[in-house]
Formats: C-alpha cells, sequence, structure tokens
C-alpha cells in the first residue's frame, strides 16, 4: 500500500459530511472550503497539489500543481495530520445538498474519472489529477471541455453529487444515456462519448440540451438527479430582477401563487 489507510463514517441524509479516523502520523487531504471541524490533535498543512508528488522535487510538484489548475482547482490543497499519539478524528462536508460517495479505488482496478470538483477528500499517497478526451466531440460538446478528472492510486477518495445519487452496472456492450451534468463518475473500462438529440423539434423545443452522453460498458456508472449547474441556474432565474421583481411577479397567477404559498412580502 502507497496511500494512508484511513477509516471513515458518513453521516446525514441528503446534507452529509464524512468523518475521517486517521492513526498517529496518517494524512488526509481536502480540496479547500470543504473542512468541516477536527480533534485538537489534528494539524492542518497547504501543500501543492494533491501531495502524491511530495519527494519528486520542485518541478515534479508544480507539475502536479499544474494539472489541478486545467481542471479548474487551486493550486493548493490541505492536508491534514494526525502528530498525536492516539486516534483523532477530522471531518469534510459537501458544499451543497447531496450524497457523499466512498471510492476504495483497490476495488477499481486503481482508478475512477470523475467530473472535475468533485473530489472532496482522500487518503495521503491518492492522485488526484485530469483525465484528457481523446474525442473531439467529447470535448466540445461534454459539459466538462476535454477534460475530466481521475483519482489514482490504492487507498480511499471521497466524491460528492447532487440530490439522489444512482448506481448503474452497465454489462458489455450495454449503453446508458444520461444528461451530461447528471454524471458524477465511472470506472475506467466504461466508453464515454457525446450524442447529438437529433430532431428539429427536440433539439429547438426540448429544453434538454442538444446533446446527451453515452457510457458504453462493461463497468460501473454513479448518476445524480441534480447537477450543481442546475439548481444554480434554477436559484438565478428565480432570483429578483432589477427593480425587485422576480421572475413570477408580472402576472395575476405568480402573484396569487405567493399570496397561497405564503409569501406577503411587499
Amino acid at each position: 500500500m502507497t496511500a494512508h489507510e484511513i477509516d471513515y463514517q458518513i453521516f446525514g441524509e441528503e446534507m452529509q459530511y464524512v468523518e475521517i479516523e486517521l492513526d498517529p502520523q496518517e494524512i488526509v487531504i481536502a480540496e479547500a472550503g470543504s473542512f468541516m471541524m477536527m480533534d485538537n490533535n489534528i494539524h492542518m498543512e497547504t501543500i501543492f497539489g494533491d501531495g502524491s508528488e511530495q519527494k519528486s522535487g520542485i518541478f515534479g510538484q508544480l507539475l502536479n500543481a499544474g494539472k489541478r489548475v486545467l481542471t479548474g482547482e487551486s493550486l493548493f490543497m490541505t492536508a491534514f495530520i494526525n502528530q498525536a499519539n492516539s486516534k483523532g478524528k477530522v471531518s469534510f462536508a459537501s458544499p451543497y445538498p447531496g450524497k457523499i460517495l466512498p471510492i476504495d479505488l483497490t476495488e477499481f482496478q486503481g482508478k475512477f474519472i470523475c467530473q472535475k470538483s468533485s473530489f472532496l477528500c482522500a487518503a495521503k499517497g491518492v492522485s488526484v489529477g485530469i483525465e484528457f478526451s481523446k474525442k473531439l466531440g467529447r470535448g466540445f460538446f461534454g459539459g466538462e471541455g476535454f477534460i475530466m478528472q481521475k483519482i489514482e492510486g490504492d487507498g480511499m477518495a471521497f466524491v460528492h453529487s447532487g440530490g439522489t445519487m444512482a448506481k448503474k452496472e452497465l454489462r458489455a456492450g450495454e449503453i446508458l444515456k444520461v444528461d451530461t451534468g447528471c454524471i458524477i463518475g465511472f470506472t475506467k473500462e466504461v466508453d464515454y462519448d457525446i450524442e447529438f438529440i437529433g430532431g428539429i423539434k427536440n433539439s429547438i423545443f426540448g429544453g434538454e440540451g442538444l446533446f446527451y452522453a453515452t457510457l458504453r460498458g462493461p463497468g460501473t456508472v454513479y448518476v445524480q438527479s441534480l447537477p450543481f449547474s442546475r439548481l444554480a441556474d434554477r436559484i438565478i432565474a428565480s432570483a429578483p430582477k432589477a427593480g425587485g421583481n422576480s421572475r413570477d411577479e408580472g402576472s395575476l397567477l405568480g402573484g396569487l401563487g405567493n399570496l397561497l404559498d405564503g409569501n406577503n412580502r411587499f
């Protein structure tokens, strides 16, 4: 084993957090902004990249950190170290309502591919990098650009999703069609591509975009019911516009609806 062996427990239903138990000198790495709480004997340290190449010299560390920039993440991550002679606990929370998915990389042949920004935390020694798309269509229309995030190693990692999570086991040749934003991640055997929805009415009036993702088995696929981008779009659409009017305030039905649901602010 090159990654640290960590124990964990996930709490909550729709607003989850994961509690990591660290033995003396064990380390867990996490994205900035995911920290929730920790015992007094846990020490926090900012590191370049994911810390998996700390012994490769300054060039290796810069290269590792540079890969994270390509996925839209920060150059830095945070390492939490148990410096006591007894066990200690540190907790990390999801940034929005949804589920936390624990990934034992030894069960996925050492690699898991996921949407960028879905990584939450992992045992020290797990590598968080980029997965370049080899297909032009996927890069332009996949909703994640040319790159996705890949998590490699032999330890535990945790990713978060929005809403309810579905797990699909695909047989060899079996195809699953998914909205591009609803993919959490999949195993490395799965073939991922983008397909045009087709049809003028579907394309113009369907309201579901022009493309969806096709995932071909064998392998395991994880899907989320509420991508953060979809949640953010709904919040923005319902936010008060200039002048203080919300989207539904220009009609009688909108005002009546507000009255019925208790929104009587003037």
